[in-house]
């Protein structure tokens, strides 16, 4: 069988974030989803609406199934975030924020308002807080530091997980199974939908950079 979505890639030169996930659902499918997802846990900024998407179009044109492409992505959002979990509970509060003011682009402060809002919420931070971008993967730090039932999280964390996935892997699927309609724009769709990817990117890095300058600032002030 052909592979239509490595070709489309090949065909419209896809690179960066996408190319990445392409070449892995082409080299291993489904489990390269499962891989992707799991690293857009561990570093937010790679965008799960960007990967999951091109898993269904993979669906749709027979590289792996639909159920497939919805377990493969959960497993590995689980995964992710269950490394996150056992992070927060081995370390503790006081050791990541340690490290976290050593770590480029990364705040304390993130860590501590995910922290307030899990003390806060609970549990439904952690089913509903995966629908929410960046603060899905760092609501699973608090909830090690506290201690939640990891059974209790695993749970959560698929349900909520396999719902989030499923809504873009089936954006997926429409695309791909309308792929005649679609394939006489797919080189300015892709090069929309990567400048859109690098916008986001370059404005989330300069807003942390100015955020971390002024934190220095007023650490070295004593306010």
């Amino acid at each position: 069988m052909l592979d239509s979505l490595a070709q489309t890639a090949a065909d419209s030169e896809l690179t960066g974030i996408a190319g990445w996930a392409v070449g892995l659902m082409d080299a291993i499918g489904a489990p390269g989803a499962a891989v992707a997802i799991a690293a857009e846990n561990l570093f937010p900024p790679i965008p799960s609406e960007i990967i999951l998407p091109l898993a269904g179009f993979s669906a749709a044109q027979g590289t792996f199934t639909v159920a497939e492409a919805i377990i493969w992505t959960t497993i590995g959002s689980v995964v992710g975030a269950l490394a996150l979990y056992l992070l927060g509970r081995l370390l503790g509060h006081e050791r990541l924020a340690a490290i976290a003011r050593r770590m480029p682009l990364v705040r304390v402060s993130d860590i501590d308002k995910t922290t307030a809002w899990f003390a806060k919420h609970g549990w439904k931070t952690v089913l509903f807080g995966r629908f929410l971008p960046i603060f899905r993967s760092l609501i699973s730090i608090p909830a090690g530091i506290e201690k939640m039932p990891v059974l209790l999280f695993l749970g959560l964390t698929a349900l909520g997980s396999a719902i989030w996935n499923t809504i873009f892997i089936m954006i997926g699927v429409t695309l791909g199974m309308n792929y005649h309609v679609i394939e006489p724009y797919m080189s300015w769709l892709q090069w929309i939908v990567i400048g859109a990817v690098v916008l986001v990117l370059v404005i989330w890095v300069v807003r942390r950079m100015l955020q971390n300058r002024a934190e220095g600032k007023h650490l070295l002030h004593g306010e």
